[in-house]
């Protein structure tokens, strides 16, 4: 495997399963020094263990990127390790599955809080640190087209593009790009946990990636091979959005 990411320091939330996991195993494979984030420690520790095992580097922080003060520890550790950030792949997220005229006003928040604001935050705090870096979020589809009861998360992924091609306007190119993935069907506990795929309201036609497939889109994005491209959305979802 080429070596896209030698020595680089890519942070990567929501490390410990799913797309996450891919992207830090993938990254740690092409030379980079992963810090894996996530709230699970026994998953974390898993991640850094295959890392190093293919020869990489990785720390685990435990994180949960709805608390402010466990976003700055995460940003300063990795700092004080590394002394310096290259990278950073916002992945976790939330989703609430209620109408949103039941949906309780602490959930929006909540969830507003885990999926847009760390993302804010996340920026706010390593941008500083980055020069010629590359910032990648994973948003969704449900930000282009959605179903009932997911109001909240499909707004949420709204927000975040929203906030890339913005936020590419304001940082020098030279200090990052920033753009989003947009998946599809994705094998990962939050696709077959959702209440709306259990019951079959929500149809999970055509294909169904795999977290492997999301790594490649977003190391793609994250590399130099990318250089050209800031500021953009890209979907990977196996032509869900074209049939939708």
């Amino acid at each position: 495997m080429s070596q896209r990411f030698q020595d680089k320091v890519c942070l990567v939330t929501g490390a410990t399963s799913g797309i996450g996991r891919a992207v830090a195993v993938r990254l740690g494979r092409e030379g980079g020094r992963v810090v894996v984030m996530g709230r699970n420690i026994k998953k974390g520790r898993e991640v850094v263990r295959e890392i190093k095992a293919a020869g990489g580097e990785a720390l685990f922080i435990r994180t949960d990127v709805g608390k402010d003060a466990q976003l700055r520890q995460a940003v300063a550790r990795t700092l004080e390790k590394w002394q310096r950030l290259d990278v950073l792949i916002n992945n976790a997220a939330m989703m609430t599955y209620e109408p949103i005229l039941k949906l309780d006003p602490k959930e929006w928040d909540l969830l507003m809080t885990v999926n847009v604001r760390a993302f804010f935050r996340l920026c706010q705090l390593c941008l500083p640190h980055m020069k010629g870096g590359a910032i990648v979020t994973v948003s969704s589809v449900h930000a282009h087209q959605t179903t009932p009861n997911v109001v909240s998360y499909a707004a949420s992924k709204g927000a975040m593009e929203a906030f890339v091609r913005g936020l590419s306007l304001e940082i020098p190119y030279t200090q990052a790009r920033i753009n989003a993935v947009a998946p599809g069907a994705v094998d990962t506990p939050m696709l077959w946990g959702n209440p709306n795929v259990k019951s079959g309201k929500e149809k999970i036609t055509g294909q169904v990636g795999t977290p492997e497939d999301l790594a490649a889109a977003i190391c793609f994005l994250a590399s130099a091979e990318a250089n050209f491209i800031n500021g953009s959305t890209l979907a990977v979802d196996g032509g869900r959005l074209a049939a939708l």
